[in-house]
């Protein structure tokens, strides 16, 4: 068995390499960016790769890459039916409207009238979001009808930029403050707004659609469960930002699993069963005592889950051990 892995600071790569090391497993870094790469990789029989949605060089070619080689028939991790909806709100909405999953009542307009005409005969608030963007970025509530109307004239006029930097370093100031960042840290936004990065450069502006979903109300966190190869799963939960509505990057976790409701974790075995998913991340709230899903992703952030507790199997037996998530996805091949 022949591994190819392409190699990103802080990604899945890092265990990854490690695993192949303590395994004694043939393994190569390459680079995936290559023009030759699906030459080299010809006598591979994995290809291993961690894309990002906030690189520029990913979000162009490395869909692209790993479904030509699935089709070539080397096995890939992320394979098509684990991440061909990555990064894309509209589609996961699809997605799970196709398998049946209790998804937050989700609605999407390419039409500006039909959107207005939607707009005006609806109850407030709505949380309107862009299809990319990942820790809460791109993603606003609009509390009346004035403040909707006026993201759709937007969304169909000049669109949005896909990073919003002001909101970001507010959010990374309110973090500074809870003494959750460095100071430092929090001018990062600040410089990009002066100079972009190559990735603000070469993006268009999202427009030419608008996405909203209902606002489930009385949540102060969200719950988030991962589970690896349909067999695994582990959780954390989020709490929201202070005074506000959004828990995804707030950077206040809870790992007890004590507060993980056990339907999110059936919930999702299920549903990443229906899927069959190498790896899916499931974004819950409540309404009421019903788990509805907000969002799914393939991807996430490996520190952020170093202090889990452990993980439940297929029997909901949960294992109180250190876990690597990544040494799992391995094991799949």
């Amino acid at each position: 068995m022949r591994i190819a892995i392409h190699h990103r600071k802080d990604s899945f790569s890092e265990q990854w390499i490690e695993y192949c090391e303590n395994n004694n497993i043939e393994y190569k870094v390459v680079n995936a960016y290559d023009s030759d790469i699906i030459q080299q990789l010809k006598n591979y029989d994995i290809f291993m790769w961690h894309y990002h949605h906030a690189d520029y060089r990913d979000i162009q070619i490395s869909k692209s890459i790993l479904f030509s080689l699935e089709q070539a028939g080397i096995k890939v991790f992320p394979d098509f039916k684990t991440s061909w909806y990555f990064d894309d709100k509209v589609a996961q909405k699809y997605l799970l409207e196709s398998v049946n999953a209790p998804l937050v009542p989700s609605f999407v307009f390419y039409d500006k009238k039909q959107a207005i005409n939607w707009a005006q005969n609806v109850n407030y608030p709505k949380v309107f979001k862009l299809k990319g963007g990942a820790g809460a970025s791109n993603v606003k509530l609009a509390n009346n009808k004035k403040q909707a109307l006026k993201l759709i004239n937007k969304s169909f006029g000049k669109g949005f930029k896909q990073n919003d930097y002001w909101y970001e370093f507010k959010d990374r100031w309110g973090k500074y403050q809870s003494n959750k960042m460095r100071f430092f840290q929090t001018l990062s936004p600040l410089f990009r707004i002066i100079k972009p990065r190559i990735f603000d450069k070469l993006s268009n502006n999202e427009k030419g659609y608008v996405y909203f979903q209902e606002f489930i109300p009385n949540n102060n966190s969200d719950i988030r469960v991962i589970v690896i190869g349909q067999k695994k799963a582990f959780g954390i939960k989020r709490m929201v930002r202070e005074n506000d509505f959004r828990a995804s990057g707030s950077g206040n976790i809870v790992y007890d699993i004590e507060k993980i409701p056990m339907d999110c974790v059936v919930l999702s075995f299920e549903i990443a069963n229906r899927l069959e998913s190498q790896c899916i991340a499931f974004d819950f709230v409540f309404d009421n005592d019903k788990p509805l899903i907000v969002e799914v992703s393939y991807g996430f952030a490996p520190k952020a889950y170093d202090k889990c507790e452990g993980y439940w199997d297929l029997d909901l037996v949960f294992h109180k051990e250190k876990i690597t998530p990544q040494f799992w996805m391995m094991d799949l091949f």
